[in-house]
């Protein structure tokens, strides 16, 4: 693409009868480049080409498998493949999710926590996870406790999910998250 000068001095010197290749000659271009300014009169805004998209007409289908998977591209891909037989680059879907990533990013910001007062409400959760213990694979069961102001952590593992061991009268694990991460131990009635 020329400068606005280099285009004014083609019509200018056009103008004056000068011929395409003279012209390019004495601007050090193409002459086809001359001939495409001279045309249009002068400077051509740049037009990308019309082409039809692969994903046209499925941004509705999309944006709700990118929300159920959670932003996951790659899994929509998979799905789009396999459901509607269209194949596309990761880069390509990346792009055409580009605002729905945007729009799952400004929601996780909106959220708001729940607050409470300092050592008031604390958060159990169990898990379970494969272990190798003395080369025997073995499923552990984990608690972790989280005191809801300062995000202060406790975990403990059992060999089993008996619930009875981290809740209830008999409850050490229960009491000693509590004291560990700086809470009192008050049942809330």
């Amino acid at each position: 693409m020329k400068t606005p000068d280099d285009v004014a001095e083609m019509l200018r010197l056009r103008a004056c009868g000068w011929g395409l290749k003279r012209i390019a000659r004495q601007l050090g271009c193409s002459h086809h480049t001359v001939k495409d300014y001279v045309a249009a009169g002068g400077l051509k805004a740049f037009k990308s080409p019309e082409r039809t998209k692969r994903l046209h007409g499925l941004e509705g289908w999309l944006r709700e498998r990118f929300i159920r998977h959670r932003g996951n591209a790659d899994v929509v891909c998979q799905d789009l493949l396999t459901e509607t037989g269209v194949a596309v680059s990761r880069r390509t879907l990346q792009r055409a999710v580009q605002p729905y990533r945007q729009a799952l990013k400004a929601e996780a910001l909106a959220t708001t926590r729940f607050e409470t007062p300092p050592g008031r409400q604390l958060q159990i959760d169990f898990g379970e996870r494969l272990v190798e213990i003395g080369g025997v694979k073995i499923k552990a069961f984990v608690f972790v406790a989280t005191l809801g102001h300062s995000r202060r952590l406790h975990g403990a593992f059992s060999a089993t999910a008996n619930v009875n061991r981290f809740s209830g009268c008999g409850c050490t694990n229960l009491r000693i998250s509590v004291v560990h991460v700086g809470g009192s131990f008050r049942v809330v009635p």
